[in-house]
């Protein structure tokens, strides 16, 4: 099973399980749970191949899928799922194909459509890392740097190495033959008729004003907000906006 984290205790509400997207990590997400898990239990899953999860030679989103029902069925009762890029095409998956799982759903910053940016780049300057050269994070970071301009990403990247054991917690190699499923959509002819949040940056083009139309074919009670000055990122950029509109959501919905 997934390997997760659990902020806070069982109340009344519903817990909420959050699911990350591509390299990254439940830990990542600490800080939103943290503020979250004031009202309800949160739980910040480790994705396959991700974190502290165990590695599998697939990675589709039947797959992931599947992964969180595991999860919700260990807990015990039905949740309320907040995914982030891929871990919200994986929560639109679990919606859409085991939709008594889900209570409420938002998803931030993705569609399930197809992309056509490629994150094989990004692999490639992982693998380009001499892991024997690493002591502390600041010597991969500049590893990196010969890499990818993107300081954010750097630093994001290194969040998932193990430094003392001088390895990815990321299945380099499996994401890298997987990408075309990561970034598709399976087709499916499923529908989930709960209520649902489509949450996206401002200034992010993931979520378009063109594909709303079918958005709601899947998920017909889809409810649509951006956040100011935030793109894909739009946890990390602007976390206190970012926590008061799922708060908000989750009180109301």
């Amino acid at each position: 099973m997934l390997n997760f984290i659990d902020h806070g205790t069982a109340s009344p509400h519903p817990p909420l399980l959050i699911v990350h997207g591509l390299f990254g990590s439940g830990r990542n997400w600490g800080a939103v749970a943290k503020r979250l898990s004031a009202h309800r239990r949160v739980i910040c899953v480790d994705q396959r191949n991700h974190g502290q999860s165990p590695w599998f030679d697939s990675h589709s989103y039947e797959d992931m899928a599947a992964d969180l029902a595991e999860v919700i069925h260990h807990l015990g009762s039905p949740m309320d799922v907040l995914g982030h890029s891929m871990g919200g095409k994986a929560a639109m998956m679990l919606a859409l194909t085991q939709p008594e799982l889900v209570n409420r759903l938002i998803i931030a910053d993705i569609a399930p459509v197809t992309y056509g940016h490629d994150q094989n780049q990004n692999i490639e300057a992982m693998r380009a890392v001499d892991l024997t050269k690493v002591a502390k994070r600041s010597d991969a970071i500049a590893q990196l740097a010969n890499h990818l301009e993107d300081t954010t990403l750097q630093t994001f990247f290194t969040q998932s190495l193990d430094v003392k054991e001088q390895r990815w917690r990321l299945n380099l190699d499996v994401l890298d033959r997987e990408m075309p499923k990561i970034l598709g959509f399976p087709v499916t002819t499923g529908r989930y008729e709960g209520p649902t949040l489509f949450l996206s940056g401002a200034t992010s083009d993931y979520v378009t004003h063109d594909q709303r139309p079918m958005i709601r074919e899947k998920f017909p009670k889809a409810r649509f907000a951006k956040i100011t000055g935030a793109g894909h990122w739009l946890h990390a950029e602007k976390p206190r906006e970012f926590i008061a509109s799922v708060q908000a959501w989750l009180d109301i919905a």
